[in-house]
C-alpha cells in the first residue's frame, strides 16, 4: 500500500526528510508547503536540488491536497505547531511532527495534549511527535533497555552530539557566540538550549511506572571556548525527581567538534536495576540530524496505521518503526 504524504516546512531538516521520503517506494509525496517566499511556487524537486517532482510548493497548509499523512518540520514551539495541526486533523489528515514539545506533551502542555487527542479521535486519525530526541534517544531507547532489569532504580544518560548540520538553529543554543554575547542572549531568552527535556523525562517515567514529583531543567551553559573566542560547545541538562532523588538524569553537550578537541561525539546510557546495571556506550554517538530524519521517515507509515489519538514514539511498536531500507528505491534521484 502506498501512503500519500504532504510536507509542511522545508528547512534543512524538512528538506532532508522530503528527500528520504521521495526515495521510498511505499510513499508518494503529493504536496508541500513552506512559508519562505523564495520557496513557494517552486517545484519540490528544485527546492531539494533534485530532479523535478511535479509538485509545486505552496505558501500555506490550507492550499495542500488531501493526503493520508501530513509531516510537519517547522518549529519546536508546540503552541505554534498546534495551530497548524488542529485544522489538518479536522480535515482528516494523520499528522507526524518533529516538534520536540509534541514528543510527550501530557505533563508539559496538558491542555494542548487533551485537545489534540480529542480532535484526532473525533476524526479517526492519529497525531504523533516523532524524531530522535525526544522520540527515541532519551525515552524510547532507555525504556526498551529497561526490559533487561526487573526493577529499574535510576536512568542516567550523557550525550555529546555534533551540531554542524543544524547551521540555521545554532544561535538558539548559543554556539558561535562570545561568552559576553551568550550571557546577553540568554538573559533576553534568545538562548534556549534543548527543547524536549520535559517531554523525554515524562515519557520515560510514565513507561517505567514512576510518578515524578518534579522535573528540573537547568540553564544552558558554555562548555568550551576556543582560543579565537566563540563558544563551540554548550551543556544542558535536566532531572526527574522522586522524594528529592534524581531518578532520571539527562545531559547533552551540543558542540561543533574539531579534531583538536579533547572530547568528541559519543553517548552513554546507564540504567541501575535491582538485579543488574545496564550500560550502553557509543564512542561515535547517535547523529542527531540523521537520526531525526530516519525516525520521521521510518515512522511515516506507522502513524497512518496506528490507532486514533495523540501518540508518542513509545506507543508505536518496534516492528512498525524499525528501519525499512528495503522500501527504498535503489536508483538515486538527481
Amino acid at each position: 500500500m502506498t501512503t500519500s504524504v504532504v510536507l509542511i516546512g522545508l528547512g534543512a531538516t524538512g528538506r532532508a526528510i522530503a528527500s528520504s521520503l521521495r526515495r521510498r517506494d511505499d510513499i508518494e509525496i503529493i504536496g508541500a508547503a513552506d512559508s519562505n517566499p523564495a520557496t513557494a511556487g517552486e517545484d519540490l524537486g528544485t527546492v531539494l536540488d533534485e530532479s523535478e517532482h511535479g509538485v509545486t510548493v505552496v505558501a500555506s497548509p490550507s492550499e495542500l491536497p488531501v493526503a493520508d499523512l501530513a509531516v510537519i518540520a517547522t518549529t519546536s514551539d508546540l503552541r505554534q505547531v498546534a495551530g497548524t495541526i488542529l485544522p489538518l486533523l479536522e480535515l482528516g489528515y494523520n499528522v507526524l511532527s518533529i516538534c520536540e514539545e509534541l514528543g510527550y506533551p501530557w505533563r508539559s502542555h496538558p491542555d494542548i495534549a487533551r485537545r489534540l487527542d480529542a480532535t484526532a479521535k473525533a476524526h479517526g486519525v492519529t497525531v504523533a511527535g516523532g524524531g530522535a530526541n525526544p522520540g527515541v534517544l532519551m525515552d524510547t531507547l532507555p525504556l526498551l533497555l529497561s526490559t533487561l532489569t526487573q526493577r529499574a532504580r535510576t536512568v542516567r544518560i550523557r550525550r555529546r552530539t555534533d551540531m554542524s548540520p543544524y547551521s540555521g538553529i545554532l544561535p538558539k543554543f548559543g554556539l558561535g557566540l562570545t561568552v559576553a554575547d551568550f550571557d546577553d542572549a540568554r538573559r533576553r531568552g534568545d538562548v534556549v538550549g534543548h527543547h524536549g527535556f520535559a517531554e523525554s523525562i515524562e515519557a520515560l517515567a510514565t513507561g517505567l511506572g514512576w510518578r515524578l514529583d518534579t522535573i528540573e531543567i537547568g540553564e544552558p551553559t558554555p562548555g568550551k571556548v576556543r582560543a579565537s573566542g566563540p563558544i563551540c560547545a554548550i551543556n544542558h541538562g535536566a532531572r526527574g525527581l522522586i522524594d528529592g532523588e534524581a531518578v532520571i538524569d539527562l545531559e547533552i553537550m551540543f558542540a561543533l567538534f574539531d579534531p583538536s578537541d579533547d572530547v568528541s561525539a559519543g553517548d552513554e546510557y546507564q540504567i541501575v536495576g535491582d538485579d543488574q546495571t545496564i550500560d550502553l556506550r557509543s564512542d561515535v554517538g547517535f547523529d542527531s540530524f540523521r537520526s531525526t530524519v530516519a525516525a520521521a521517515v521510518n515512522s511515516a507509515a506507522a502513524v497512518v496505521e496506528a490507532p486514533p489519538g495523540l501518540l508518542s514514539m513509545g506507543d508505536l511498536s518496534a516492528r512498525a518503526i524499525a528501519s525499512k531500507g528495503r522500501r527504498t528505491r535503489l536508483a538515486t534521484i538527481h
